[in-house]
């Protein structure tokens, strides 16, 4: 097959090259109707922009980089889509770093040379460790907030706060704190907004783990819960409620007949699980678009400022009333 290239979209067009090099690189010099022409039509002949030509001609790989610390965990992907769909025209070059914090750093060097701008999702490296990897690379972090670099966090306290009233409501007094991974921000965060519920409830919370942000870590979790007297529990996250639930429901403890659970997050596994698991929503969609709106500001040079998004408390059927 022959390459597509700008001269035989310019012939098919009936253009000079350089109008549609300008489609590509210049578009706000080029009319609108012209480079929808354009674009259409690199589109049906497959046309593939050259990204070091572009680079060399404009200073722009039209890409941004996407740092995950583990693509296997279910709340993961659909933030992916999301950002792929906020990105528009830039090309997302996705990077797993495999639950691996010693390999972000070398990831993010390897993006630095590709993209124009890196957003790290709930990273894991260490402040230090991920300042100095970054260096002058327009990044934004998500889920996370780093010292001197632009973050988008999913703030869970109201939500998380909400859920504990909920259980309340039903009847719960003794609450469990399945705390999760020790250094993770995003625990630390959820650890903090669920003692402040508690502070200011008249219920006794008791805090068992630290366990694994994991299946695994959610059935290790429910062992401990099983000794305990209490009749609610808090989860990291909704991977690891699935855990908890299996657990207990495994040692004959009915859900939530028994006890009740709520996770965090909401990814697909809370809303097929039996039962429905009870969870704190994430804004995945509005997270994506004001991560992109804020690493676009900051590759132009403008001031990228912080962002709190919160997050949105979602009863189901693993929450009832106390036995």
């Amino acid at each position: 097959m022959t390459k597509v290239t700008i001269y035989s979209i310019a012939e098919e067009l009936g253009v000079h090259a350089s109008t549609v090099s300008r489609a590509f690189s210049r578009p706000e010099l080029v009319k609108a109707d012209v480079r929808q022409r354009v674009l259409e039509t690199a589109e049906r002949l497959g046309f593939q922009p050259n990204r070091t030509a572009r680079r060399l001609a404009t200073g722009s790989t039209g890409a941004v980089g996407l740092l995950v610390p583990d693509i296997t965990n279910p709340f993961f992907p659909p933030l992916v889509r999301a950002i792929q769909a906020a990105a528009e025209e830039a090309t997302v070059i996705l990077v797993d770093a495999e639950g691996a914090a010693a390999a972000e750093p070398s990831l993010i060097a390897r993006l630095r040379s590709q993209v124009d701008g890196i957003l790290l999702a709930s990273p894991l490296a260490t402040d230090e460790v991920l300042r100095e990897a970054i260096g002058s690379t327009p990044t934004v972090v998500l889920n996370r907030e780093i010292e001197g670099v632009a973050s988008v966090v999913c703030d869970m306290t109201s939500a998380l706060h909400a859920a504990g009233d909920h259980v309340h409501d039903l009847g719960h007094r003794r609450i469990a704190l399945l705390a999760g991974t020790v250094g993770s921000w995003a625990a630390d965060q959820r650890r903090m907004a669920i003692r402040m519920w508690a502070a200011g409830a008249d219920v006794e919370l008791t805090e068992l783990g630290p366990f694994d942000a994991s299946y695994e870590g959610g059935r290790e979790a429910a062992e401990k819960l099983l000794a305990t007297d209490t009749t609610a529990a808090f989860a990291f996250d909704d991977l690891t409620a699935c855990g908890v639930v299996a657990g207990l429901v495994e040692a004959g403890c009915r859900v939530p007949g028994d006890r009740s659970v709520i996770g965090c997050d909401d990814v697909l596994l809370a809303r097929v699980l039996t039962p429905t698991l009870s969870t704190v929503s994430t804004p995945n969609e509005r997270l994506a678009h004001v991560a992109m709106a804020t690493l676009r500001a900051a590759t132009t040079g403008d001031e990228a400022t912080p962002s709190r998004l919160e997050g949105l408390f979602v009863p189901r059927q693993s929450t009832g009333r106390v036995a």
